[in-house]
C-alpha cells in the first residue's frame, strides 16, 4: 500500500536529481481521469489548474489516448526533413479552425519558441528591427522571450541575456501610438494577460491596435498560449476581440500535455521567409500532430467552445462568495479577485483536495480548468470556498 511517507519519498527523489526550478506543491500525481488528478495514496484532486492552463481536454480523455497510442504504433517520429501524413492532416486542421486570414503555420515544441519565431517572421517580413511589448506580458523564459517579458522579475534574474525591446502601457492606445516609430517590426502582446491577474482591456482596444500598428507598417504577434484553442469560447482571442491580427502564437493546451506550439500567419508574412530559415528537430512530429489533431476533434465534436461561454456564466454566477469578490477573464480563463490575499485562498483550497493557480497580483488567484469541466465543479469549488476563514489559512 502506497503511504504518505511513499509520496514524500518521490518528491525527495524528484529533487534529489532535479535543477531546482518550480517550488512544489506537497503532492506526488500519479495518475488522472477527466478532471481530477490522484496522487500517491490515491487521494483525488478537482483539477481547476491544468498543469498550467495544458489539460485542455482533462486526464486520459478516451480520444485524445486513442490517437496518440495508435499514432505511437505506427510511427512515433520522424523529422520534418520528409513528409508525413498525420502532419498533413494535423496543419490542414489547425488553419482550418484558426481565424480566416491565418493560412500558414510554423510547427515547433513550446510558447516561447513560437513567440521567438513570430518575431523573426515579422523581421523578415517588414525589413525592420525594432519591437514593442506590453507592460505586464510574459512571453517565456527563454533569451528571446525573455527580452519580451515585463512582468515580475524574470528579465532581473538574467540581465546579460536580455535585449531591451521598449514596452508600452497595456490597454493605452496613446501610448502604443508614441512608441511607434517607422523601424517598428512587430507589436507581441497577450490579449489577456493570465499571470500577470488575468487582465484584460476593453473590447474596442484590440481592433484598434491593430489598425494603429498597421497605419504604421508594424506587424500585431497575439501571444494566444494560454487564451487560444477554444479556451475564450472562440477559437482564438482575436476572433473574440475582432483583432485581424498578423500571427498567433499557441502552445498549452494545443495538444493536451504533448509538446507542440505553433505560430500562424498571414500568406503575406510567410511569404516573406526562404527556405531552411525557420527550423525545428521535434516540431511537427508524427506524435505531437495526433495529439493535437485530437484536441481540435473533441473542441468540435463535443463543443467545448460554447462550453467554455456556459461554464463562464456558471463561474460569475456561482464563484463570488466566501473570500471572493469579482470574477474577471474570459472563457475558462477566469481570475477570482479576493479579499484577501490569494495564496491563502489557494492554500485553502489545496486542503479542500482542489487545484487552482496564482499570479503576479497579490489579489488574483487563477481558474484554467479543462474545456470538458461541467457546473457541479463549479458548485464544489464554491462549497470550498464558503468554507475560508482568514484564521485556518
Amino acid at each position: 500500500m502506497v503511504t504518505n511517507e511513499t509520496s514524500s519519498f518521490f518528491l525527495e527523489l524528484e529533487d534529489r536529481y532535479q535543477i531546482p526550478s518550480y517550488p512544489k506543491w506537497p503532492v506526488t500525481l500519479v495518475e488522472g481521469k477527466g478532471c481530477s488528478v490522484f496522487d500517491a495514496t490515491g487521494r483525488e484532486y478537482l483539477d481547476f489548474y491544468g498543469g498550467h492552463c495544458v489539460a485542455i481536454l482533462g486526464h486520459a480523455h478516451p480520444g485524445w489516448t486513442r490517437s496518440v497510442m495508435q499514432q505511437a504504433g505506427k510511427l512515433a517520429f520522424y523529422s520534418n526533413i520528409a513528409g508525413n501524413d498525420m502532419r498533413a492532416i494535423y496543419q490542414q486542421r489547425l488553419v482550418e479552425f484558426a481565424p480566416a486570414q491565418l493560412t500558414r503555420l510554423f510547427l515547433c515544441n513550446s510558447g516561447s519558441e513560437a513567440n521567438e519565431n513570430a518575431v523573426k517572421l515579422a523581421i523578415k517580413a517588414t525589413g525592420r528591427q525594432e519591437l514593442l511589448c506590453v507592460q505586464g506580458g510574459f512571453h517565456g523564459r527563454t533569451a528571446g522571450a525573455l527580452s519580451m517579458t515585463t512582468l515580475g522579475g524574470y528579465r532581473d534574474q538574467f540581465p546579460s541575456l536580455v535585449h531591451e525591446i521598449e514596452a508600452v502601457e497595456f490597454g493605452d492606445i496613446e501610448s502604443l501610438r508614441n512608441a511607434l516609430t517607422s523601424e517598428t517590426a512587430a507589436l507581441i502582446l497577450e490579449p489577456i494577460q493570465s499571470m500577470n491577474g488575468v487582465k484584460s482591456a476593453s473590447p474596442s482596444y484590440y481592433p484598434e491596435v491593430v489598425q494603429v500598428c498597421h497605419d504604421n507598417g508594424t506587424l500585431v504577434i497575439f501571444d494566444e498560449v494560454q487564451t487560444g484553442m477554444g479556451r475564450v469560447g472562440t477559437s482564438f482571442a482575436c476572433d473574440r476581440f475582432n483583432a485581424r491580427v498578423d500571427m498567433v502564437t499557441a502552445a498549452k493546451g494545443i495538444a493536451n500535455g504533448f509538446p507542440l506550439g505553433a505560430v500562424l500567419a498571414t500568406e503575406e508574412v510567410s511569404m516573406s521567409l526562404e527556405m531552411g530559415e525557420l527550423g525545428s528537430t521535434f516540431g511537427g512530429g508524427p506524435m505531437s500532430c495526433a495529439a493535437g489533431l485530437a484536441v481540435l476533434e473533441a473542441i468540435e465534436n463535443e463543443n467545448l467552445m460554447s462550453r467554455a461561454l456556459l461554464m463562464e456564466d456558471v463561474a460569475r454566477r456561482t464563484l463570488v462568495t466566501g473570500p471572493v469578490v469579482g470574477v474577471r477573464g474570459c472563457g475558462l480563463l477566469l481570475g477570482l479577485e479576493t479579499n484577501v490575499p490569494a495564496r491563502e485562498v489557494v492554500h485553502h483550497l489545496f486542503r479542500q483536495n482542489i487545484m487552482t493557480g496564482g499570479s503576479s497580483d497579490p489579489h488574483v488567484l487563477r481558474l484554467m480548468p479543462p474545456l470538458i469541466i461541467e457546473a457541479p465543479a463549479f458548485e464544489q469549488l464554491a462549497e470550498a470556498l464558503e468554507k475560508f476563514t482568514p484564521e485556518l489559512s
